[in-house]
């Protein structure tokens, strides 16, 4: 089935369109700048041997991949689309950090996309200053200085373990949540509910209401959270409940956290404290003194039943997760073994090169089968991009 689905590539395009104006629309949904004419002229060639204009073994698909050789296609195009994940007003126009970095990184190495949310990984540049803990100096350093990040020269993949990195033990890491810039915006005060409603809105594509529950079991929702808020507990039953119910577990993960700062924020730095569950989850203790005190990061995915099934599902890889465990790591494995993680991430690349949602059922059509090829492509999210920008390149 695997073999099927890599070699139907972007036959869904608008054949009505040249091949030519094709080329240079790929070119200019993927990196944002013009091609040059030699560019141009070898992508025009790659997308008619595709088509059978002539003969050769190049298809759409190498079309688009020369395009994104070009380095907009990674120090624009793709650091747009992270980088309003990496704060709470979701803005786009803030410095390359971490995150964005390591976001970028795994999409330019055609690496397994899903070690986004687990793995002990990190993108660090190789320029002055270093790498820092308590500050995001390196990666401005990187932008204003232009660097050409396609190239791994310049931005490599390396163990946010190191100790010249996080200096985090391996187990505690979990790709893109333990990183500086994450830690700084969703871990940072609060109850660290934050960094999950913020994983899951940028990579499950749904925010909690939508996810809504009020099936679920409510005997993991903490302290701080009113039973009869306004004096009626209806409103908890009939809406708090539906969120709580299923984020509180969840977000036992990150017990251990804390983005620990003295005065400004932007010094501060990510601590881990193994055995150690953070104030912040006892916070407003007395507003349900019989609410849930979390003991420990142990996590468990209550929307594994009830509606929640159907709209995430859960573990379609076979891998026989178990729906719970201990720390960030595996509950970022739960989340990015989902069906839901996999169309989010085609729909971001739908987005950027087709400059529109989905509209129509051959659009949903379309996410659907590049859905299947990004799985099957062992989770290729630059091959995602191409498929994209193919079927966009006629429109």
């Amino acid at each position: 089935m695997a073999v099927v689905l890599l070699s139907t590539s972007l036959l869904s395009v608008d054949t009505s369109a040249g091949s030519r104006e094709q080329a240079r629309k790929i070119h200019d949904r993927l990196a944002g700048v013009p091609p040059s004419e030699t560019v141009l002229d070898l992508m025009e060639q790659y997308i008619d041997e595709g088509k059978g204009v002539l003969v050769g073994p190049h298809t759409m698909q190498d079309a688009a991949d020369l395009a994104m050789t070009n380095p907009a296609f990674y120090s624009v195009t793709l650091k747009n689309i992270a980088a309003p994940w990496t704060n709470r007003d979701q803005d786009v126009f803030v410095p390359l950090n971490d995150y964005i970095a390591t976001y970028i990184g795994l999409v330019r190495d055609e690496a397994d996309f899903r070690r986004i949310l687990f793995d002990d990984v990190v993108y660090v540049g190789n320029n002055a200053p270093a790498y820092s803990n308590n500050s995001n100096a390196h990666y401005e350093s990187l932008e204003d200085s232009n660097v050409d990040l396609s190239n791994i020269a310049n931005l490599a993949a390396h163990a946010q373990s190191e100790p010249a990195i996080s200096g985090l033990d391996s187990a505690a890491t979990a790709g893109v949540m333990t990183t500086r810039a994450a830690a700084r915006a969703f871990f940072v005060d609060g109850t660290n509910r934050a960094m999950f409603r913020y994983t899951v809105l940028n990579h499950l594509c749904y925010d909690l209401e939508q996810l809504k529950d009020t099936t679920r079991p409510a005997d993991r929702i903490r302290q701080d959270i009113s039973r009869t808020p306004g004096g009626d507990s209806r409103l908890f039953m009939n809406n708090c409940v539906g969120c709580h119910s299923g984020m509180d577990p969840f977000a036992q993960a990150f017990a251990y956290y804390q983005f620990d700062y003295t005065g400004d924020p932007d010094s501060g730095n990510l601590t881990y404290n193994f055995g150690t569950v953070e104030s912040k989850y006892f916070n407003n203790a007395t507003t349900f003194p019989h609410g849930f005190i979390t003991p420990d990061d142990r996590w468990d995915n209550f929307w594994r039943d009830g509606i929640n099934q159907k709209l995430l599902g859960w573990d379609t890889n076979g891998l026989s997760l178990a729906g719970g465990g201990n720390g960030a790591k595996s509950m970022g494995e739960e989340l990015a073994n989902s069906d839901a993680f996999a169309r989010c991430h085609v729909l971001h690349a739908f987005k950027s090169t087709c400059l529109r949602e989905p509209e129509n059922q051959s659009d949903i059509d379309e996410v659907e089968r590049i859905k299947g090829v990004f799985k099957a492509s062992n989770y290729n999210l630059k091959r995602v991009f191409g498929e994209t920008a193919g079927y966009c390149s006629g429109n």
